[in-house]
């Protein structure tokens, strides 16, 4: 039989990458989320499941648990481990926009560290002591050092999120050495982009994009008129900010390994998943005009608050340990998300793919 992971936050960008490449694997993945960022299915649908899903069940022909759960809902939390027994959680539930974590800190700070406290205490409770963790590269903070290794200091984080990416490890770290047999491993990510090469699913943001991509592939469709290009006064080599982008299918594989490294009694254990390669907004920009053949608007504008200039990664620990590498290049990334946007013109709302 297969081994039941529970996926938090599995209806968003990353989980619902990472719900296909388990089910690949031979795992049955069992999905809660609320819907923050995510598009309800058929509203016919008794179950309301999410588009996301729907796509996913058609893509590989197969059926997914869904359950729609917000994480601060501790009884309901309860009733679906008491339901399932878990092999393992992988992690992803939370608000994850670092302007908005800016604007509103409290509230990130209470979403996402009390829905992690509930998830790991009630782990415990049903003694399930196997966890994958979305991390972000934004606990490093403004880098010492390029490129990034698990060893660079983290905690200077310069915005609410990231603080709540690094507490959230905190709190892992601590619980895993007061219980032994416990395992967690922590990814820290880069910048993921791209879709699945069908088509089918990829990323669609809720609202004003948060991050470049999608904001720059919605206007090359016609959606929006122009990007804003948030400073063009950084120590790079134009002038605009520098980030390590990794296409979201690299990084459903890297949790895959990470799920697998949890079967070595590994006990707390950190990993980049990046590219180990930086690229410029502008540069970007270029990239996604060659993908769709299309001129993109853009504009600069002043500094976002909590931003850096330049953020890239060594993944070659994730290489050595988890025998986990990013396989897809730049080209193929803007190939892809651009398929997912054509195909999606409006996102999973009213899209094509359907």
């Amino acid at each position: 039989m297969a081994e039941k992971v529970l996926v938090t936050g599995g209806a968003g960008y990353i989980g619902s990458h990472c719900v296909v490449e388990l089910i690949e694997a031979g795992f049955q993945p069992i999905v809660v989320d609320d819907f923050s960022n995510a598009v309800r299915g058929d509203a016919k649908c008794i179950w309301d499941v999410p588009e996301s899903l729907l796509r996913i069940e058609k893509l590989l022909d197969t059926s997914i648990e869904f359950h729609e759960l917000d994480l601060l809902d501790r009884a309901g939390l309860e009733k679906l481990f008491k339901k399932h027994a878990f092999s393992a959680v992988m992690h992803f539930a939370g608000l994850k926009a670092v302007g908005e974590s800016v604007e509103q800190p409290l509230r990130y700070y209470r979403v996402n560290l009390t829905a992690s406290m509930n998830l790991l205490e009630v782990m415990q409770a049903h003694k399930v002591h196997n966890l994958v963790f979305s991390s972000s590269a934004t606990v490093y903070g403004d880098p010492q050092h390029l490129p990034i290794d698990e060893q660079h200091p983290v905690g200077g984080c310069t915005n609410p999120y990231g603080k709540t990416k690094y507490f959230i490890e905190e709190m892992i770290k601590d619980h895993c050495k007061a219980e032994k047999n416990w395992n967690a491993v922590l990814l820290r990510y880069f910048n993921p982009i791209g879709a699945h090469s069908s088509g089918l699913i990829g990323e669609d943001p809720q609202g004003i994009p948060n991050n470049l991509l999608p904001y720059v592939a919605q206007v090359a469709i016609g959606r929006r008129k122009y990007l804003s290009v948030f400073g063009n006064d950084y120590d790079t080599l134009d002038g605009t900010g520098v980030r390590d982008y990794i296409h979201v299918v690299d990084l459903a594989k890297g949790h895959i390994a990470a799920l697998r490294k949890l079967k070595d009694d590994c006990g707390c254990k950190v990993y980049n998943l990046g590219t180990g390669r930086g690229y410029s907004v502008l540069q970007m920009v270029k990239a996604m005009e060659k993908a769709s053949g299309r001129e993109i608007s853009y504009k600069i504008a002043p500094r976002r608050g909590g931003d850096i200039a330049s953020c890239y990664a060594d993944p070659h620990l994730a290489e050595k340990e988890l025998g986990w590498k990013a396989e897809f290049d730049l080209e193929r990334m803007c190939e892809d998300l651009w398929r997912w946007q054509s195909m999606n013109p409006t996102g999973f709302t009213n899209g094509t793919a359907s």
